[in-house]
């Protein structure tokens, strides 16, 4: 079992496949198990890396608190210590975030980053998202993980086949640690780079999921914001867009690697 002990944690991950490194880092509450369908499809053609962050999967879960940048220091120190740079990295909503602390902490390792379903900025604006926080929160410390999974799951997977899913995702979404949770939660929450995009220069592509928690349309102005960036969008798919439709987002993921491969030749690693 794949373990790197750096910044006080042992850090598990996964690798498959040879090639060009890609480093693929998962959601609030997930693990690295559900890139599955994208590590089967791009480890034919890559070096793919799946690692669960601090607080998840078969990570360390010290105690809090946690912070974006902790998590993007642990995924550079990963990114150097098997040699993987410079990586295309994945983001999927907290990972996203991640990705984008990655690309302005450590642009040296980072060749292109795929935002999934993500944001440059979690800040609690509007009145919406602060009732959304807040419902997490009160779910969370009440009824506690069961009864937080339920909900998520209800909204991440709201089709009447989508029952495999849903299913899926409580069993693993249960073992997670609430403290960690809830550290992992408080991270994410009212971080921002949004001020910092125009100084991320390699590659971006943003996918959205025509069924996000938030609009493709609110997602527009961060990519125009990137000096490098296009959108694309997932039809017939929520926030859980890497489960849901599997091959729509390994297409756009194909294509955009590819077109970067075309452009860009990988410097020497570090």
């Amino acid at each position: 079992m794949p373990i790197l002990t750096t910044n006080g944690v042992e850090l598990y991950y996964e690798e498959s496949g040879m090639g060009d490194a890609i480093v693929l880092v998962h959601g609030l509450g997930s693990y690295s198990g559900d890139w599955r369908p994208q590590i089967d499809a791009l480890s034919r053609r890559y070096r793919v890396i799946a690692l669960d962050l601090r607080g998840h999967g078969r990570s360390d879960k010290p105690p809090g608190p946690y912070s974006i940048a902790a998590f993007a220091a642990d995924v550079a120190s990963l990114i150097r210590s098997i040699h993987a740079a410079p990586a295309h990295v994945v983001g999927l909503s907290l990972g996203g975030a991640v990705a984008f602390q990655l690309a302005l902490d450590a642009p040296a390792l980072v060749r292109s980053v795929t935002i999934v379903n993500s944001a440059p900025s979690f800040a609690s604006r509007s009145l919406r998202m602060r009732f959304a926080i807040l419902t997490r929160f009160f779910l969370l410390k009440t009824f506690g993980l069961p009864a937080l999974g339920k909900a998520i799951a209800r909204r991440l997977f709201p089709l009447a086949d989508e029952a495999p899913l849903r299913q899926a995702f409580l069993a693993h979404f249960v073992t997670n640690d609430p403290r960690a949770y809830e550290a992992s939660m408080r991270a994410l929450f009212g971080w921002s780079v949004a001020d910092r995009l125009s100084s991320i220069a390699c590659p971006v592509l943003a996918i959205s999921g025509d069924r996000d928690y938030t609009s493709v349309d609110a997602k527009r102005p961060y990519v125009a914001a990137l000096p490098n960036a296009r959108l694309v969008v997932i039809e017939n798919a929520g926030h859980a867009c890497t489960l849901e439709r599997p091959a729509a987002v390994n297409r756009a993921l194909a294509e955009f690697l590819a077109s970067v491969a075309a452009r860009t030749a990988a410097p020497a690693p570090l």
